[in-house]
């Protein structure tokens, strides 16, 4: 083992969780297949495993219309990654595939994310892509390739899989927040495929961001200093201006009315229009020119509810306004991400300790729950500790256990 393998080992050893114990790791003459995306994470995950002889290397296309090009000169995303890929591959002296999903990536998840917008709704296309896709296709064609159950693979994510020490199931490991958490990747993964956690090693996991540079660095990968990527390829969404162009070339024209109510008689009035209600997000500020000489309406508005019986958007004065604000959701579509039924026993049991979370979005601070109450086996209501701003339909709320994912659903209202 190489000074830096030997050095990831010390490290995840002293990183462990009460409760588990680190996932079996591949043998020596094992198929592995590790995801190369071009970046620095995939890089180093590639490096710590080169010495194994049935390494291979694999390369996911998903998306071939670059949007996010600032110059016409510009070489798209997908390219550059490809070259870096091929380049780290080279240093590591192991082979790699070049795999193309589009056609999987068009038809599981872009086409369901411009439905969901068409709808009003706020869906997580990166929540799809990681279980029809880096999950779902790639792992079909390994299948395929090696032979189901056949292969680990190695993923560049920053979340951990870990090995429940007291479980009666064979194999129940159990998805987990990566250990630095401001690169915590897990919820983006909490509808992977849950047999699928049997074969998934995800070394980052274990690893600080500086870390994985600096190990990086020690092996001379070209990518040690390449930035992140930001958002997802097809579009640089960081600015929701520019996403929203991106969405116009797609979806529709359904032009509705911008409106105001007065909670206390009713009264709805009309400020603009919108072209469809995807356009705008909840939470988000409107650049409405609202009459500033009234005090009434004098300061920022922000959309705080889109109605898809009327096609109206509803907006309310303040980015702190109470109507943004809500404690409790409803969610449909809940999947568990273990072998074992999620319990209510476990459910309360967390409850009772304050260890049971929520989050709405990647990288927020994990919202308490208190109560809950099942509708089936796959829908239910949650009470949260605290109001919090801008819950959206659409959005998946994922459930945690301290640092435990266990599942994830859409959430259908909130109130």
């Amino acid at each position: 083992m190489s000074k830096i393998g030997r050095k990831f080992v010390e490290i995840c050893r002293n990183r462990t969780v009460p409760g588990y114990k680190l996932q079996k790791m591949p043998s020596k003459f094992d198929n592995i297949v590790v995801g190369i995306s071009g970046g620095v994470d995939s890089s180093l995950c590639a490096a710590l495993f080169a010495g194994y002889p049935n390494l291979h290397g694999v390369y996911m296309q998903n998306w071939g219309k670059d949007q996010s090009l600032t110059k016409p000169e510009e070489e798209p995303c997908y390219e550059r990654d490809w070259k870096d890929a091929q380049k780290v591959a080279k240093h590591l002296n192991i082979p790699i595939d070049f795999v193309n999903f589009e056609k999987d990536y068009w038809l599981k998840v872009f086409e369901p994310m411009l439905e969901q917008y068409n709808l009003g709704y706020t869906p997580n296309p990166d929540v799809g892509c990681n279980k029809f896709v880096k999950f779902g296709s790639l792992m079909d064609h390994l299948d395929e390739k090696f032979g189901k159950d056949n292969y680990w693979l190695v993923m560049g994510h920053y979340a951990r899989v870990l090995e429940y020490e007291n479980s009666k199931e064979k194999d129940n490991n159990h998805l987990l927040r990566a250990f630095y958490g401001k690169k915590d990747q897990s919820y983006y993964l909490s509808q992977v495929p849950v047999s699928a956690l049997k074969q998934i090693i995800l070394p980052i996991g274990h690893l600080t961001k500086p870390e994985v540079r600096d190990m990086a660095s020690e092996l001379n990968l070209h990518t040690s200093t390449k930035p992140d990527s930001q958002g997802i390829c097809f579009v640089n969404n960081s600015q929701h201006g520019k996403f929203k162009n991106f969405l116009q070339e797609y979806l529709p024209s359904e032009p509705g009315n911008i409106v105001t109510i007065d909670r206390e008689t009713g009264e709805k009035k009309v400020w603009g229009q919108h072209s469809g209600l995807w356009s705008y997000t909840i939470g988000q500020k409107i650049g409405l020119s609202l009459p500033q000489g009234d005090p009434r309406y004098q300061g920022a508005w922000y959309v705080s509810d889109k109605r898809r019986d009327t096609g109206e958007i509803v907006i309310v004065k303040g980015r702190d306004n109470e109507e943004l604000y809500s404690d409790s959701v409803h969610v449909k579509h809940f999947k568990i991400l273990s072998q074992e039924n999620l319990s209510d026993s476990l459910l309360n049991e967390s409850i009772k300790n304050g260890t049971l979370y929520m989050q709405f979005r990647s990288l927020q601070k994990p919202v308490k729950a208190i109560a809950y109450q099942w509708v089936n086996h796959n829908e239910f209501s949650l009470k949260l500790a605290s109001k919090e701003r801008a819950m959206a339909p659409g959005q998946y709320c994922c459930l945690y256990a301290n640092d435990r994912v266990l599942g994830s659903g859409i959430i259908d209202s909130v109130n």
